[in-house]
């Protein structure tokens, strides 16, 4: 075997895209090799935000004036969070209606809405029975991990 016949193989492995190659003859013996780039890709947990836990501030939203700190929160208001980036859904298809509207009654096990992830359908529950004061984020928006959703009123 020779030269022309050497780069001719490493060709073949470059336009094929194959990391490794042997080629064994007699009393000759060819091993080519080489590193393939490897590319990695973290994402967040898919876990919920605990219930007692604060999610993560929002940069952008302002600060109250005087000091920094948030204004004092009504105690009987829950938040519902995003337990993972994706694509936020009101209803379970562009046909159907809304799983809640501002005013609905739900149950801690109600779905409100859903996040896709990854061409998955994630199904949000209220986690606490009451009353949707708000929506915080309009159908088809992308939303972050720990991102609030909608408030309840508790009940």
């Amino acid at each position: 075997m020779d030269i022309a016949q050497i780069e001719k193989l490493a060709e073949i492995m470059r336009d094929s895209d194959l990391t490794s190659l042997e080629i064994e003859e007699e009393a000759l013996r060819i091993h080519m090799a080489r590193e393939k780039e490897i590319v990695t890709v973290s994402a967040p947990s898919a876990y919920p935000v605990p219930g007692g836990v604060a999610a993560p501030r929002d940069p952008a939203s302002p600060a109250s004036p005087g000091g920094g700190e948030e204004p004092a929160e009504d105690p009987g208001i829950k938040k519902v969070y995003s337990p993972m980036v994706g694509t936020f859904y009101r209803a379970p298809s562009p046909e159907s209606s809304p799983y809640v509207e501002e005013g609905s009654k739900v149950k801690a096990d109600a779905v409100v809405a859903i996040i896709e992830a990854m061409k998955v359908m994630n199904e949000i529950q209220a986690e606490v029975s009451g009353k949707v004061v708000e929506i915080l984020v309009g159908n088809g928006e992308p939303v972050e991990y720990g991102q609030a959703l909608m408030t309840i009123r508790e009940s």
